[in-house]
Formats: C-alpha cells, sequence, structure tokens
C-alpha cells in the first residue's frame, strides 16, 4: 500500500515537474521575451555547467553496479 502511495506521489511530482517546463518554455518562447538580450555573465554560466559532464545526483545514486 506504501509503495503504491509513493509511486503516486513521484508521478505527480514527475508530471508538476513538467507542466513547469511547458510554462517556462512557452513562457520564454514569446516574442517580447526572446527581443531581450540575454546578460553575458549568465550566458558563461549556462555554458560551463553544460560543459560539465553529466553525474547522477548523490540522492538518487548508488553504490551499487554490476561490475562489483
Amino acid at each position: 500500500m506504501s509503495q503504491r502511495f509513493h509511486i503516486r506521489q513521484s508521478e505527480q511530482g514527475d508530471r508538476r515537474w513538467l507542466l513547469m517546463l511547458i510554462d517556462a518554455m512557452e513562457q520564454v518562447s514569446r516574442p517580447e521575451i526572446r527581443k531581450v538580450p540575454c546578460d553575458k555573465q549568465v550566458l558563461a554560466a549556462v555554458e560551463a555547467q553544460l560543459a560539465r559532464p553529466a553525474v547522477a545526483h548523490p540522492c538518487y545514486g548508488s553504490s551499487f553496479s554490476f561490475r562489483n
């Protein structure tokens, strides 16, 4: 029973996250927003973040591996 609750909670969180992402994408796609220049420091920070290798968040990671 509690496992079902956790799954439903996770699905709701995923759905909420997806809806927020869609809303943000719709907001920034508006022409009046797209015309505003982006700060060069913000662009540099985003570029640096995207250049880093992707790693799992420590909360979701596990020390288990099939290679062990």
